[in-house]
């Protein structure tokens, strides 16, 4: 089998759709719909979020502002809001309204949280690195809402249960998770023998 070599790109797959959202200096509630989003860090558990700042992005100035965030992860039956919320400009539009969410104040954070959102994580800014053309910004995880509906047997969150979006930034399509495949951290110890 051959490999071809393709231009340079960002690209992970698979890559989450998640919502940021953050207070602007007026208390207001914006959001954003980013697909560079990682966990980091188990110790403290910390995501990393990356935003364009080439472009004016309005939640990215209020993350930098405020030092505080929200991530809410949406499900398959919310693409077209997500996909309009990665649109839309704060600075043009109130998205949160346009698409029929509403908003609470988090718990831990001054941060909105989207009600929608079936799990929610609020964060605090860590750290703050411009790269190239986003601003990747770490964020401590201080506290996960998490609707019961997608609670599983062992009380976490289940992805299945959950069906978050996922994304693909070359082709640009949304799609659903699978089926498990595998039980992680057992399906590999054969190769220790």
């Amino acid at each position: 089998m051959s490999k071809i070599d393709l231009k340079p790109r960002g690209m992970m797959y698979p890559a989450p759709a998640v919502i940021a959202s953050a207070y602007d200096k007026d208390g207001k509630a914006d959001s954003c719909t980013l697909a560079f989003a990682t966990m980091c860090s188990h110790k403290p558990p910390a995501v990393m979020i990356a935003i364009n700042s080439t472009a004016k992005r309005k939640t990215l100035k209020s993350i930098l502002e405020r030092k505080e965030f929200a991530l809410g992860f949406p499900t398959i039956d919310q693409v077209a809001e997500t996909d309009y919320i990665g649109m839309a400009s704060g600075y043009d539009v109130d998205k949160i309204e346009k698409v029929g969410f509403t908003t609470t104040k988090a718990k831990k954070v001054n941060a909105p949280i989207i009600n929608e959102m079936k799990v929610s994580i609020e964060c605090k800014v860590m750290n703050i690195v411009e790269v190239g053309s986003h601003t990747q910004i770490t964020g401590e995880i201080v506290n996960i809402q998490a609707d019961e509906e997608v609670i599983g047997e062992k009380g976490k969150v289940d992805l299945k249960l959950l069906n978050p979006i996922v994304y693909d930034d070359v082709l640009y399509d949304y799609y659903q998770v699978g089926d498990k495949i595998a039980d992680a951290f057992n399906v590999g110890v054969k190769f220790r023998k």
